[in-house]
C-alpha cells in the first residue's frame, strides 16, 4: 500500500485549488478515486460550472454529490471500495466553502453556528483519522483576508468556515496556499 498523505489547499476565488487539487489526486498511484461534489445548480450557471468542473474528470472516478451530509454517503464509499493490494484510495472533496455554506444556510439560527460548523468539521477529521490509509485532497477558499461582512450571515460564514479550515489544516500533513496558480507551502 502507498503512503497517503492528506492536503488542504486554501486560497481566493479562481486561485487554482481546484486544478491544483485536481493534478495532486490524479498524480497519487491508486485503485479507486472518490469525488465528494458539495455544488448544487441552483441557477444556469451554476449548472455550466458544475458540468465544466465533472469535464475535468475521467472515468476513473467515482463521484459522490452532497451538499451538506459528506461524512455519512463517504463512510459507506469508503468502505465498500475494492481493495488492490499495492495501491490507495484518492479522496478529493471540493469544496468546503460549499459545505459550509450549505450547512450554514440549513440552520434555523446563527446563535452556534461556529459550533455546528465545527461539529462537522470535527466529523470530516475523524472519518479522515479512520481512513488514514487514503490519499485526502480537500479544497476551502480562505475568506478571512477581505473585509468583514456587513450582514450577521456573512460574519457567521466567515467565522465558521474560518474555524472549519483551522480545524481540517491541524489534521492534514501538508496546507498549501494557492494565488494566481502559484502554490504556497504552509504546512
Amino acid at each position: 500500500m502507498s503512503t497517503a498523505t492528506s492536503v488542504l489547499l486554501l486560497g481566493g476565488v479562481r486561485a487554482g485549488k481546484s486544478a491544483r487539487a485536481l493534478t495532486l489526486a490524479e498524480s497519487a498511484p491508486a485503485a479507486f478515486h472518490i469525488f465528494v461534489a458539495t455544488a448544487q445548480a441552483f441557477d444556469e450557471e451554476m449548472a455550466r460550472r458544475i458540468a465544466a468542473h465533472r469535464a475535468e474528470r475521467d472515468a476513473r472516478w467515482h463521484t459522490i454529490e452532497a451538499s451538506a451530509d459528506i461524512v455519512t454517503p463517504l463512510a459507506a464509499a469508503l468502505s465498500a471500495r475494492p481493495r488492490a493490494s499495492d495501491e490507495a484510495t484518492v479522496v478529493l472533496l471540493d469544496c468546503i466553502t460549499l459545505w459550509v455554506s450549505n450547512l450554514l444556510l440549513a440552520l434555523d439560527t446563527m446563535d452556534d453556528a461556529e459550533q455546528h460548523i465545527a461539529r462537522r468539521a470535527a466529523e470530516l477529521v475523524q472519518l479522515m483519522q479512520t481512513h488514514a490509509d487514503v490519499r485526502w485532497v480537500l479544497v476551502s477558499n480562505e475568506v478571512g483576508l477581505g473585509v468583514v461582512p456587513p450582514t450577521p450571515l456573512g460574519r457567521a460564514y466567515r467565522d465558521a468556515l474560518g474555524r472549519a479550515n483551522q480545524l481540517l489544516a491541524a489534521a492534514v500533513d501538508r496546507v498549501e496556499l494557492m494565488v494566481a496558480g502559484l502554490s504556497l507551502r504552509l504546512k
